[in-house]
């Protein structure tokens, strides 16, 4: 029996008080529904001015609206939204360089699960089955910046609170989002955020020409690999994008500006693609109230699998035919420690409601 079938029974049976009732819940739910296909349109019209055309998602439920095309790998690398119709509280999670909004699901079931609408977008050149053009697109970073300010401006009609998030680079863009529209956003939440690279990887960046360098490096990028919802490599290219974001964050900090909203942090000291001091120094600068979750050396937990628990890694169907199983972080593997990080992210959660 369907839900409109539901209501119509009820109908028959309610008083004249209860009819009063029925009428309030019947234009509420109305209402809700409404705002909700409003903002599902909206969305879709993001991709299609990314893509070109888009279609429906097979893959559906209840809650959720995916927005999918043919020039995306597969229907997981699709951007989504979990709707939770009666919360006035909205969530944005934004996943990493050369990833996709896969990464973010089990993350979004969590805030989804604590009462919260998520919004889970695709970053420009993401997903793709072709990126070449994009990941050597000279605009990479602003295009980044201007479509996470288009989402976040989508999901802030969403609710009355509003926490954004990300994982590695989406972590780094929320931050420099809030810092240049900070009345927007009530709490930001870092994933192995990417607030600092490697000592390499920062060292390249300072070379002269280091740009160009890397596209010839780059060549005909590669979309395909043993991972079906992620880059076989990082572009160099992006890479070298992503620090212009990093730098503009420390310049905006050394200028003295605070973040005056609560972060939850989750990082691995073992990770050496984002170095954990980035964080800290961030959390530095901001008034709080902070939780902080560090996961020890010993736990040897590589960058991407912070955000990977049991389930996730099972839906992955990574090909470990296809890598070197004796290099590090080669293989992904699941965060031991994901439900200790569950609880402590469900705590930083309870102070917005």
């Amino acid at each position: 029996m369907s839900y409109h079938t539901f209501v119509s029974w009820r109908f028959t049976v309610l008083t004249k008080p209860g009819f009063k009732l029925f009428a309030a819940f019947s234009l509420f739910f109305s209402s809700t529904m409404a705002v909700g296909n409003e903002v599902n349109e909206e969305f879709k019209r993001l991709y299609e001015a990314e893509w070109g055309q888009t279609q429906p998602c097979r893959e559906t439920s209840l809650n959720k609206y995916g927005v999918c095309s043919n020039v995306l790998r597969n229907e997981g690398n699709a951007p989504f939204i979990m709707h939770n119709k009666q919360s006035e509280r909205v969530a944005v999670l934004v996943h990493g360089l050369s990833d996709s909004p896969f990464f973010m699901r089990a993350i979004a079931q969590i805030l989804f699960d604590e009462g919260f609408s998520v919004v889970v977008p695709l970053l420009p050149g993401h997903g793709l089955r072709d990126a070449g053009d994009n990941m050597s697109d000279w605009d990479l970073a602003e295009r980044w910046q201007l479509h996470i300010d288009d989402v976040i401006s989508l999901a802030s009609t969403m609710g009355e609170t509003l926490v954004v998030g990300g994982f590695s680079t989406g972590g780094a863009l929320v931050v420099d989002n809030h810092f240049k529209n900070d009345e927007r956003i009530d709490g930001l939440m870092l994933f192995s955020g990417a607030l600092a690279l490697s000592d390499n990887a920062e060292g390249m960046s300072r070379i002269w020409g280091i740009k160009l360098l890397a596209l010839m490096i780059d060549g005909a990028y590669e979309t395909h690999g043993p991972n079906p919802y992620k880059y076989p490599n990082v572009a160099g290219f992006a890479g070298l994008e992503l620090m212009d974001i990093i730098n503009d964050i420390r310049d905006t900090i050394d200028n003295g500006q605070q973040l005056d909203v609560p972060i939850f942090a989750a990082h691995s000291q073992a990770d050496t693609t984002t170095p954990i001091y980035g964080v800290e120094n961030l959390i530095e600068q901001s008034k709080g109230p902070n939780t902080f979750f560090v996961i020890d050396e010993s736990y040897e937990l590589c960058h991407a699998d912070l955000v990977v628990n049991k389930p996730l890694l099972a839906q992955m169907k990574f090909n470990a035919n296809m890598v070197n199983k004796q290099e590090d972080c080669a293989v992904p593997k699941s965060n031991p420690l994901f439900p200790t990080m569950t609880l402590m992210l469900i705590d930083y959660l309870s102070q917005f409601k």
